[in-house]
């Protein structure tokens, strides 16, 4: 019976953790590359650009092509590490599509999410109605930027205070 109670703190504690686990741990792991690449944005219109960053540490010396069903083929010279492509206009919005670079004879991909609608000119610049002579202060959620001692002391304390009350009530006997 002692068993089943500690089994199921246990339990309680890990699922709690896994829940305040951040999203991104939760994406697929590509396939380990002697270089590094990424495609910015991930998400784009069709007929939108896309900038292709390799990232030359070493494991990637010569070009690089970066290829996708979505545009054409890019070829990243030798002294340079960012393309730019053009996503294809017949792109279907919703679809998810490999982007694969290529470099040395070693190869990686990423995904590329195709988003509704037509790019219609520059993205506007959100204006601050306090101080319309400044812009709007945007692009820091999730960021390290926002770090509070105060709001890590009180996870960590809700975090040791369940698993506490969960050995506490695991270890009391039955009346």
């Amino acid at each position: 019976m002692r068993a089943i109670r500690v089994a199921s703190a246990a339990l309680l504690a890990v699922s709690a953790l896994a829940l305040t686990a951040p999203a991104s741990l939760a994406g697929t792991i590509a396939p380990i590359t002697p270089f590094g690449f990424s495609v910015l944005p991930s998400t784009v219109a069709p007929g939108g650009e896309v900038a292709l960053q390799l990232h030359r540490d070493g494991g990637c010396r010569g070009p690089a092509t970066v290829s996708s069903a979505v545009f054409d083929t890019v070829t990243i010279p030798r002294g340079s590490s960012v393309a730019v492509a053009t996503v294809d206009w017949d792109a279907k919005p919703g679809a998810v599509h490999q982007v694969t670079f290529t470099c040395d004879g070693a190869s990686g991909s990423a995904g590329l999410t195709i988003a509704g609608g037509r790019p219609v000119g520059p993205t506007p610049v959100p204006v601050n109605p306090v101080n319309p002579h400044r812009a709007v202060q945007a692009g820091e959620g999730g960021t390290i930027t926002g770090f509070d001692l105060k709001e890590i002391g009180m996870g960590a304390a809700l975090i040791l205070g369940s698993i506490g009350a969960a050995h506490y009530f695991s270890q009391r006997r039955g009346a």
